[in-house]
């Protein structure tokens, strides 16, 4: 088995140097008549355009990839956040979900607070959210900026008490 395969590669090889002697051969003087071919105008609009479009795939993939959600559901992380407002040019206030529980976090410039913990609601943090009654009677939105009104009234008196003494 073995010499019929040697065999038939060595007469697979004399096949193709025979082939590759009986090519007709180009004279000198008709190589060096052609021009050189160059990279024109055309060729680096036609680079361009390719390197564009490979980009654009790239950056289109991204954003569907963000917009449709198409990243495994909770990824096994054990924290997630419900929600996040801008307070100013570098704080906001952080709502993340950890193990059943809601926590209101202030986030600053290198510090993290926590404001307030909360037990976890459903059918909260998506666009089409239900409204949630808080137990005085707010809703929604009005029961968080109250939480947070009081959270940062009772930081204030702190700070106030501990500047006093």
């Amino acid at each position: 088995m073995k010499r019929l395969r040697l065999a038939g590669l060595a007469g697979l090889s004399l096949a193709a140097s025979a082939a590759f002697a009986a090519l007709p051969t180009v004279p000198a003087a008709a190589a060096a008549a052609e021009p050189a071919r160059s990279f024109g105008a055309p060729g680096l609009l036609q680079a361009a355009l390719g390197l564009a479009v490979v980009l654009a795939l790239i950056f289109l993939s991204g954003w569907a990839v963000r917009r449709f959600g198409l990243q495994a559901p909770g990824n096994g992380r054990l924290l997630k956040v419900v929600s996040s407002v801008m307070v100013g040019q570098r704080e906001r206030v952080v709502v993340v979900e950890i193990g059943g529980q809601w926590l209101v976090l202030g986030v600053a410039a290198g510090q993290v607070r926590a404001l307030h913990t909360l037990p976890a609601q459903n059918g909260l943090g998506g666009p089409d959210a239900q409204t949630v009654l808080a137990p005085n009677g707010a809703t929604g939105a009005g029961a968080f900026s109250q939480k947070l009104r009081e959270s940062l009234d009772k930081l204030n008196q702190l700070r106030k008490r501990d500047a006093g003494t």
